[in-house]
């Protein structure tokens, strides 16, 4: 093997933040390179100045490719050298079809114009290596988020790459999907495509990757060997957050109390499809103190649920009731609901969560500004003083609250979400997938939070996919199934594969309604 990549003494400094400091990586020829670290450790940074996003010139240092000094200025430079990035938001045109796609920016041309069916001939032979079956005509808008994933990588093979870096490839992904694009990752390795993948998910890490280089605070801490030495993935979260994480979940001392919320008898149809039943009678409880997990396979129901509940943000002919410390509430609207004292912390963090071109301030005051009104208008001290006393308690890494949400590491912005909803004082908090594409520190602080709010006596229900977090954190777990609750168990009783039975029993009867 020989070396494809350097990057010597990589320092990359934002106004009032020393991004990468001093950076060194060295990657073989012809292999799976992993880059592990905290969310806001510097790698995407590091890979946006390898792919020309940060330009030569706003660094310090040097990169080396094909044993040449390259100075990209763009990514167009960098990638007719061959290095292509593939961010963690996809860079698709929904309404345009995958061939077009493919080629966008590259067209196929004949004499001037775009040769069509040129394009969707070799869109279809791109299609093939990566394993996609779909018509090449078809909208990016009409294929799942897996397949989209698929076509930013034929889109890469069609110009020539030989040094592919993924950035959280599979955080949005179901566990087939995930699988597959790990399979087509080895294939393209056996065709002698290098790649660099980005990953929280250790797991993934130590199945596919040879080497995984470990970036601490914008620091290179060092590289291992995956195949020659016995790396556990302990050994990796040590070098990431600078101390051994025995246990991965918080200790905490359950005092649970009276019942705060219950949902009765809740039924959701489809918001486009008339007759087709999404949610079928669900009940479920919680009490004062109490951390409940729900359960379910990809499209069981677990976010529909939460949504419909919290200002009916999802579904259509919703029925039911709502109670919040015994009383009956109304939630049909989302002031409705936190008026209720119910809040909702989505799975989809940068669309429904978050305001990314706005700042840290008005992001944390956005679902509580009647609490910061002084004579109808926003009193500015008051929600800057809210503000930077969560930036400090939540320990949101952020020069001050003045800084936009959308330059945030993940880590952090699921921080800012949180204190959002903190902020409104909820009886109930409903987080959804709270640790999706954050590190296992930022996700132990999270954890830590949940605990310290348990034990302020909220009521908090978890919707996770992962199964170890929920027996990690939960004092009782529901499984959901086709939108069917199909059995709660206390954690003492909860196992994977007791929950996984659950999550995969077949729907009974629904009762007839009154």
């Amino acid at each position: 093997m020989n070396t494809i990549l350097e990057m010597r003494g990589i320092t990359k400094e934002f106004p009032g933040v020393k991004a990468l400091q001093n950076v060194t990586l060295e990657v073989e020829r012809g292999t799976v390179h992993a880059i592990c670290g905290e969310n806001g450790a510097g790698k995407s940074t590091l890979m946006k100045v390898l792919s020309g996003v940060y330009p030569h010139g706003t660094y310090d240092g040097e990169i080396v490719l094909e044993n040449e000094t390259a100075q990209f200025r763009d990514i167009r430079d960098s990638e007719r050298a061959g290095v292509v990035i593939i961010h963690q938001e996809l860079a698709l045109s929904p309404h345009l079809s995958i061939a077009e796609n493919i080629f966008l920016g590259n067209e196929r041309q004949k004499n001037g114009f775009i040769d069509w069916h040129d394009t969707n001939v070799e869109a279809q032979k791109l299609l093939a290596r990566v394993g996609l079956g779909d018509n090449p005509a078809t909208p990016v808008k009409e294929i799942g988020v897996g397949k989209q994933q698929l076509v930013e990588i034929a889109k890469a093979l069609s110009k020539s790459v030989k040094l592919l870096i993924l950035d959280e490839p599979t955080a949005a992904l179901n566990d087939e999907d995930s699988a597959h694009l790990l399979d087509l990752i080895r294939h393209l390795k056996g065709q002698g495509i290098t790649s660099i993948i980005i990953s929280h998910k250790l797991n993934e890490i130590k199945a596919i990757a040879d080497r995984v280089t470990i970036i601490r605070d914008g620091r290179t801490i060092e590289t291992l060997e995956l195949k020659t030495d016995d790396v556990s993935e302990n050994r990796i979260i040590k070098g990431m957050v600078g101390r051994d994480l025995e246990h991965r979940y918080p200790d905490r001392t359950v005092d649970v109390g009276e019942e705060v919320f219950r949902v009765e008898d809740w039924w959701v149809d489809h918001p486009t499809e008339s007759g087709r039943t999404i949610i079928h009678g669900a009940n479920l409880s919680v009490r004062a103190g109490e951390v409940v997990g729900i359960a379910g396979l990809m499209g069981a129901g677990r976010t529909e649920l939460g949504m419909s509940i919290f200002g009916r943000s999802y579904g259509s002919n919703i029925r039911g009731r709502v109670y919040v410390r015994g009383k009956e509430v109304n939630t049909k609207t989302v002031a409705d609901a936190i008026d209720a004292g119910i809040a909702y912390a989505t799975e989809d963090r940068k669309v429904f969560g978050l305001n990314l071109i706005d700042d840290i301030k008005r992001n944390i005051s956005l679902a509580s500004l009647g609490k910061l009104a002084r004579r109808g208008w926003v009193d500015a001290h008051e929600e800057f003083a809210v503000a930077e006393r969560y930036r400090k308690s939540m320990n949101i890494k952020a020069p001050s609250v003045a800084s936009v949400v959308g330059k945030l590491s993940g880590g952090n912005q699921q921080k800012v979400v949180l204190s959002k909803w903190l902020f409104s004082d909820p009886e109930v908090l409903i987080l959804d997938e709270p640790t999706r594409g954050i590190d296992v520190g930022a996700k132990y602080e999270i954890y830590t939070l949940i605990n310290e709010l348990a034990a302020q006596g909220k009521a908090i229900i978890v919707i996770s996919s992962e199964l170890p977090e929920l027996l990690g954190i939960s004092d009782r777990v529901y499984a959901i199934s086709e939108g069917h609750i199909t059995g709660e168990l206390p954690i003492e009783q909860a196992t994977p594969e007791s929950l996984m039975q659950l999550m995969t029993k077949e729907k009974e009867a629904d009762h007839v309604l009154s």
